[in-house]
């Protein structure tokens, strides 16, 4: 009869630690692809690389999260330990160690507006840095003639400031550096216009305008790239950004905050009466300081002496005429006798001229002259001649080495913001500023990625 042989032992399946992680980071990613989580932001760091590691944790747990470059640069404020958050994210499995993670793409504060807590961020990193400090704040020109202004060239404030200050002063010499003052690409304009007057030294005061809006609207004039920009003009900066109850960032750094943009143009620019009173008060001051120190002399000049002064200055007088006397006479006499001298050398010359005659000597010269000159013409053609033809196969050869052909084939030439040409993509980086020469004309581009 034959055995029949049972084992109750299950089949066994054997993964390697690889395949397990990537079968359960599958299963995480099914189920949770899209999920938020709340929690307290501890032991935050930063890398190198601009990616933010932290730990999301409560009273039962933790969790830990990671926040790429990418996602980062969108948030509206930084991670930082002890804020209690809401991220939104996708589960993932960092496989060399073998644990789960929360890959963030969002981020916002519990009962904290993610703006707000962005400016207090902001303002406290840049009172550290004391670019609020009264020390480096600078006084406007009592007299600026010529003013820049970075604002949108369209709307009411230009026209109200232009207004005011054409007004209050009419001659005054004024830039308007068109900007985009909201929405994207606007704090790059923005910094451009406060560039544009650091760089020309031609602004007697620049002011930073815009108009009324919400929060978001003013939000450029919050952003850190523009408060360096204001601290780094070398000219005295107004900011006269939204409405009097509106604050912003430029307005702690800036050298002196406007309430309003019209408020900015009446700060700014004397009105001419003002001058005019101001001239006539110094006019009389200086009237009044003059008529002090005359009527000073004159008592001083009495109390030692009016007669006795009188005799001195005469006798000096006296003595300064008879040495003028006296120098004029020696004069003379110097006079009479160098022309003499003179008169005399004059006639042993005319003398000597007679007795030579120069006619036979310059037609002599002439025809050396004319002899020089024709084989100077001469050597100076066949000198021209010789290179001519060495310079013609030479400028053949240059013209084909001319990198302008290279650039004819459609090649380019890409150069960095301080001229050198960029060979490696790891030389740049994003958000930098780059020059493009083609064979007819030159781009300036912005680098958006590099692929190294």
């Amino acid at each position: 009869m034959q055995q029949i042989s049972l084992s109750l032992e299950p089949e066994r399946h054997i993964y390697r630690v690889t395949e397990l992680n990537a079968a359960i980071r599958t299963i995480l990613d099914r189920e949770f692809g899209d999920v938020w989580v709340t929690g307290e932001i501890s032991g935050t760091k930063l890398a190198t690389s601009g990616h933010y590691y932290f730990t999301l944790k409560d009273e039962g747990g933790q969790l830990q999260c990671v926040c790429f470059k990418g996602a980062a640069r969108l948030l509206k404020f930084k991670p930082q330990d002890g804020i209690a958050v809401t991220a939104r994210g996708r589960i993932d499995v960092y496989e060399p160690r073998g644990t789960y993670q929360l890959i963030v793409e969002y981020l916002e504060p519990q009962g904290y507006g993610a703006l707000q807590l962005a400016f207090e961020q902001l303002k406290k990193k840049l009172a550290a840095e004391g670019l609020f400090d009264a020390a480096r704040k600078r006084p406007l020109p009592r007299f600026p003639w010529r003013i820049g202004i970075v604002t949108s060239p369209v709307g009411a404030v230009i026209r109200d400031m232009l207004n005011i200050l054409s007004r209050r002063l009419p001659g005054l010499h004024i830039r308007v550096y068109p900007a985009q003052v909201q929405g994207a690409g606007s704090i790059e304009s923005v910094c451009e216009g406060i560039d544009y007057f650091s760089r020309t030294p031609w602004a007697d005061v620049v002011i930073v305008a815009r108009g009324g809006g919400s929060v978001e609207d003013l939000w450029t004039f919050n952003e850190e790239a523009v408060a360096r920009a204001i601290a780094a003009c070398p000219v005295p900066v107004v900011s006269a950004i939204g409405h009097e109850t509106d604050f912003t960032i430029a307005d702690f750094v800036a050298d002196l905050r406007a309430p309003t943009p019209s408020a900015a143009a009446e700060l700014v620019v004397r009105t001419r009466e003002e001058l005019l009173e101001s001239i006539a008060q110094m006019a009389a001051r200086l009237a009044q300081v003059v008529r002090y120190r005359l009527t000073e002399a004159r008592r001083r000049l009495q109390e030692r002496g009016i007669d006795r002064a009188t005799v001195l200055l005469q006798r000096n007088l006296g003595r300064s005429m008879q040495r003028v006397d006296e120098l004029d006479y020696r004069l003379r006499q110097a006079g009479r006798l160098h022309v003499g001298r003179r008169k005399d050398r004059w006639r042993a010359l005319d003398e000597r001229l007679r007795r030579l005659d120069l006619r036979l000597r310059f037609a002599a010269a002439h025809r050396r002259l004319d002899a020089a000159s024709a084989s100077c013409a001469k050597s100076v053609r066949e000198a021209l001649a010789r290179a001519r033809r060495a310079l013609e196969p030479l400028a053949a050869q240059l013209q084909q080495l001319s990198p302008l052909k290279v650039l004819d084939r459609g090649y380019a030439i890409v150069q960095d913001a301080g001229g050198h040409v960029l060979k490696d993509a790891a030389a740049t980086q994003a958000g930098a500023g780059l020059g493009i020469r083609l064979a007819k004309g030159r781009l300036k581009v912005t680098v958006n990625e590099v692929f190294e």
